[in-house]
């Protein structure tokens, strides 16, 4: 016999395909936000805590849901050397939600930074 038979390869490349589909899902994490992308972009080291509102108007505190009422309390609590907190909101979220924790944060004296994305300046390809 002189030729190779590549049934067997094609199997195991078909398993590996749905085994990869079947996991490709699990390996998300975190909650899904897509904020605004903005032009200046700064790294900073600082280790502060992060709300996050998503398009429903839900309040996590480090991916934790959070009552908007004990936010600042909360905030306080488990940071206890926070001076600033990051704010981090779906660009598709009303105002409301947004507007209610920048208060909350704001009568706490807590400085509020919003979390945005930067513009991609590279050129685009084709």
């Amino acid at each position: 016999m002189s030729e190779i038979n590549i049934i067997p390869l094609v199997d195991v490349v078909l398993v590996l395909l749905i085994i990869f589909m079947l996991t490709a899902h699990v390996m998300e994490f975190g909650l899904e936000v897509d904020v605004p992308r903005v032009d200046d972009q700064r790294a900073s080291a600082e280790e502060l805590p992060v709300v996050t509102i998503n398009k429903t108007g839900e309040i996590f505190l480090n991916e934790k849901p959070a009552n908007i009422n004990a936010l600042g309390q909360d905030v306080r609590k488990r940071f206890q050397n926070a001076k600033a907190v990051y704010v981090r909101a779906d660009k598709e979220t009303i105002w409301d939600p947004i507007a209610q924790v920048v208060n909350i944060l704001g009568k706490e004296k807590i400085e509020v930074r919003m979390v945005t994305q930067p513009l991609d300046k590279s050129p685009a390809r084709r």
